[in-house]
């Protein structure tokens, strides 16, 4: 996949670039995977020493957009397995929503269930019955990456940005987008819907 370039005005032109700066941050390296590399890093996730957590961890990650901060802080309490929803509490004062849990993320959230305490509130716990920390998301995450055969560090909110840039490819509007992932400026969805491939289709036919 090519790395993206900033496009910055040329001087005295007149133009500011402070309302874009939301926008094209990510446009400096390389900050998400396409659908086909999160298959191959939930592949290797399952080849972890706690596969089922792993890959979980990042099925929920790339599913839903979460910030690594909301995810390790995501309760039992939070899923809803009879009606297949969960509760994602978003950080940052970002906006707060209930959303459905497709059959694979079921099924996944049932295998690891059956090999975890069920005392412990936190989803995603440790091999000590603790708490999953940051540290530890970012260590697995990067460390599947590696054995992915990925050229490059993986890191959880690759996860956010590859959900937004992929519900973008899609053709959904970006409000829909910009609620789904908690956003209450508009500024940070338009960098997903403003360089999705959709858009450019069909301009020579």
């Amino acid at each position: 996949m090519s790395r993206r370039r900033n496009v910055q005005s040329p001087p005295n032109s007149g133009i500011s670039t402070d309302n874009f700066q939301a926008v094209d941050h990510h446009e400096r390296s390389r900050d998400f995977l396409s659908p086909a590399e999160v298959g191959r890093l939930l592949d290797a996730a399952k080849a972890g020493r706690h596969g089922d957590r792993d890959y979980l961890l990042i099925l929920l990650a790339y599913r839903h957009g979460f910030r690594i901060s909301e995810l390790i802080n995501l309760r039992i309490t939070d899923l809803n397995l009879d009606s297949a929803r969960v509760w994602v509490p978003r950080s940052k004062g970002s906006l707060s929503t209930e959303q459905p849990l497709a059959g694979d993320e079921l099924r996944a959230i049932r295998r690891y269930l059956r090999a975890r305490p069920a005392n412990l509130p936190w989803l995603f716990m440790t091999e000590r019955k603790t708490q999953m920390t940051r540290h530890g998301a970012y260590y697995l995450i990067r460390e599947a990456g590696e054995r992915a055969g990925f050229g490059f560090v993986v890191h959880p909110h690759m996860l956010r940005h590859s959900c937004g840039f992929f519900l973008a490819n899609k053709g959904y509007d970006s409000r829909l987008i910009q609620d789904y992932l908690g956003h209450r400026d508009p500024r940070h969805t338009a960098r997903y819907t403003r360089t999705a491939a959709t858009r450019f289709e069909g301009l020579w036919d």
